[in-house]
């Protein structure tokens, strides 16, 4: 049926529990190349870091031991400085940029030789998965060891953002690179990729994504030369975290990522308690966490009732409305008021109520704004991942009725089992790369929540 003239949503096939259950775990089984899971079957054959979170604690429902050694294998590749890279390559090629672009080890003594990596990181949600993984498998062997072994470098992960991307000391994260963010071409980033001009010798390249994805669901090569023009000027300074943050023509302070490691840091903090961790560590954690939160509040603006970013290079608040704008939502500070209001906006009709949607889900951008584009990327679609990110906080914020709401109506967008990257809000219809691992990772979560 046509939605006010909209487009039309073909029929979708609709599995029971069961079924969706066990189709999420052929996925996940299929894209296991016998070392990691990798993201997607074609489009990514390697291993993403926030991916990766995300895939562990639905593989916690099917193998415990098997969701351990998944988050192992990330930490593995792990930074001798701290960072977790955005990706972690496998043998297959199929993917770029992949390492010989990137060229982290040959440039950076902290990167590891082997597996190869990026020169970048992205979100860090990686202590909601091992707070996860502890209360779905807890007491298993393997959890523990991932506990005791995994904690610290949970730690030094945080410690690296801290003293490397906090550029002024006010708790605000800065990305350096929008894939940093996770959302790629979001229309957050329009003005601070604008001032990003490529030289006359940025090296020739060949897109390898639109063998898989249409064209219109994708960046433009615009948006591409941008992207690999600042993997340039990263190699041009050895990937030094510090020069990195100096030199790079895109620096935003990333509210979104910024929230998101205020909770992490809160967890991992929890998680600390529970397994014994230094005293001072723990308290190091929270106050990362206070702080980043006050970041947090203080980029809400009153005006549009959404939490803005801030453009370091420029020196402005970028106002862009997004899903982003609802950081707050995840970590806490907002004064009550203005929280009820953020989360009645989420819920209403610009947002998960409006009328047109296929489920009731936040899409990535308002189908109200101008700007909406429904089929590309992070300008419109729905992201079942960041909506499962946004149950869950719900649900640790004790707004329970609100979370189960959200997981009944995500569930209904992926009782078709193609599990695609991202959805048409407004058809339902599958966008982007199908059987995609973190989607799939995240049905069997809504599957099983207790």
């Amino acid at each position: 049926m046509a939605q006010r003239g909209g487009p039309v949503r073909p029929a979708r096939r609709r599995f029971d529990s069961v079924q969706l259950a066990a189709r999420a775990a052929w996925t996940l089984g299929g894209n296991d190349n016998g070392t990691m899971i990798t993201a997607a079957p074609r489009l990514y054959p390697h291993m993403w870091s926030w991916d990766t979170a995300f895939i562990s604690i639905g593989l916690a429902h099917l193998n415990v031991d098997r969701a351990v050694r998944e988050l192992e294998t990330l930490f593995a590749a792990q930074w001798r400085d701290g960072m977790l890279p955005h990706i972690v390559f496998s043998e297959d090629g199929g993917y770029f940029p992949g390492p010989q672009r990137w060229g982290a080890a040959e440039l950076n003594a902290d990167a590891p030789d082997s597996p190869r990596t990026s020169g970048i990181c992205q979100p860090p949600v990686h202590a909601i998965a091992l707070r996860r993984i502890v209360d779905i498998g807890g007491g298993s062997p393997a959890v523990d060891r991932l506990l005791t072994d995994g904690w610290p470098k949970l730690y030094r992960w945080h410690e690296w953002l801290v003293r490397h991307r906090d550029p002024h000391g006010t708790g605000l994260l800065a990305i350096t690179h929008g894939w940093e963010s996770g959302m790629d071409n979001s229309p957050r980033w329009d003005l601070p990729y604008a001032a990003v001009i490529p030289g006359p010798d940025l090296p020739p390249y060949e897109r390898l994504d639109r063998r898989v994805a249409a064209a219109a669901e994708r960046p433009s090569d615009a948006e591409y030369d941008r992207y690999l023009w600042l993997v340039e000027q990263m190699r041009k300074v050895r990937y030094d975290a510090d020069q990195v943050v100096r030199t790079s023509s895109f620096l935003v302070g990333d509210v979104f990522v910024t929230a998101l490691f205020a909770l992490a840091s809160e967890v991992l903090a929890t998680l600390g308690e529970q397994s014994g961790q230094p005293s001072w560590r723990i308290r190091q954690l929270r106050g990362w966490a206070r702080r980043s939160r006050v970041a947090v509040a203080s980029a809400y603006d009153p005006a549009t009732g959404l939490a803005r970013d801030y453009d370091l290079r420029a020196g402005t608040w970028l106002s862009t409305a997004t899903l982003a704008g609802f950081a707050p939502l995840l970590c806490g500070g907002l004064p009550a008021a203005d929280e009820n209001r953020m989360l009645a906006t989420i819920l209403g009709p610009d947002w998960a109520g409006h009328p047109d949607l296929f489920a009731a889900i936040p899409p990535s951008v308002s189908p109200n704004d101008p700007a909406f584009r429904a089929r590309e990327y992070w300008r419109g679609p729905v992201w079942p991942v960041i909506a499962w990110l946004f149950g869950w906080a719900f649900e640790h914020h004790g707004w329970t009725a609100e979370a189960a709401r959200l997981r009944t109506e995500c569930l209904r967008l992926v009782e078709d089992g193609t599990f695609g990257e991202y959805y048409h809000p407004l058809t339902g219809e599958p966008l982007g790369s199908q059987q995609q691992s973190w989607t799939a990772t995240v049905a069997l979560d809504w599957l099983h929540p207790a």
